[in-house]
């Protein structure tokens, strides 16, 4: 790839690798789990994963958010920052779904630039940079083109679907496949793997901000619930939820949507 960004680029490509490493000295549903608060789990993967990732991505003047680091709330005055997850979809990890994925994100001035995700299970991995579009597994890939919700396959999160969240698109034109991790949800659609994916629910900006890079830097479409361009490095890095998908498919799917998004937030929140 030609990009003004192939320093970062290759700076994932390098993560990415060593993660894979890692990941090789796990078998995927014969994991020791621990429990966050929230009960979310972690592993010795995902500690052991986001230590190779910092050590290999980041340099001086730079941010580093993480959801496996202690925040260093200095990453606020920094332009640039990475914002990653060393392990999405520890759950379907720890059960032995191969749907878990390493996501590198990197953000200029809030906006997700550049991404990197790597599912070492089915060996798909994802790479990109706004100016240069997205490699999926080497190879040049683009969005969907559909132009018409009927049909249009739809990545929904696992535990939404169990929870009832998916009910009211169950009878509509979706067609709607649940699985896990939201980074490589975005993934997919970034590739044209799939039309559409949306989360109604709240994500940190760990969860999705590379997967946004990968989905901005193929033409696709990104954005909040408040209908808003998706933005990272915040103090509190908690977005209400994300719709992503084929550029055609925008419209279409806002107005499916209209009664799940929000209001724009006030001008007084501030930046961060």
């Amino acid at each position: 790839m030609t990009s003004a960004y192939s320093d970062i680029l290759q700076r994932i490509e390098t993560a990415i690798s060593a993660a894979r490493e890692i990941f090789s000295r796990y078998t995927p549903g014969a994991i020791d789990a621990e429990f966050k608060a929230g009960h979310d789990p972690v592993t010795e993967a995902d500690r052991a994963v986001d230590a190779v990732l910092r050590q290999t991505l980041l340099r001086d003047g730079e941010g580093w958010l993480s959801e496996e680091s202690v925040d260093d709330l200095g990453r606020l005055e920094k332009k640039r920052v990475w914002v990653v997850d060393p392990l999405d979809g520890t759950r379907e990890f720890v059960k032995g779904i191969p749907e878990f994925c390493v996501s590198v994100g990197f953000v200029e001035d809030g906006r997700p630039v550049a991404g990197g995700i790597h599912n070492p299970a089915t060996q798909e991995t994802f790479v990109g940079a706004i100016d240069c579009g997205v490699l999926y597994n080497g190879h040049p890939a683009g969005p969907s083109t559909r132009a018409s919700l009927q049909g249009a396959l739809t990545l929904a999160s696992r535990s939404e679907v169990r929870r009832g969240e998916w009910k009211p698109f169950e009878d509509g034109p979706l067609q709607i496949r649940a699985m896990g991790s939201v980074a490589y949800k975005l993934a997919l659609v970034s590739a044209g793997q799939a039309d559409l994916t949306f989360t109604l629910t709240p994500k940190h900006e760990w969860d999705v901000a590379a997967g946004a890079a990968l989905v901005l830097s193929s033409g696709a479409f990104v954005q909040t619930l408040e209908n808003a361009e998706f933005r990272a490095n915040h103090r509190h890095p908690l977005i209400s939820g994300l719709i992503a998908g084929g550029p055609h498919l925008r419209d279409p799917l806002l107005t499916l949507l209209g009664p799940h998004l929000r209001p724009a937030p006030s001008q007084a929140a501030g930046k961060r």
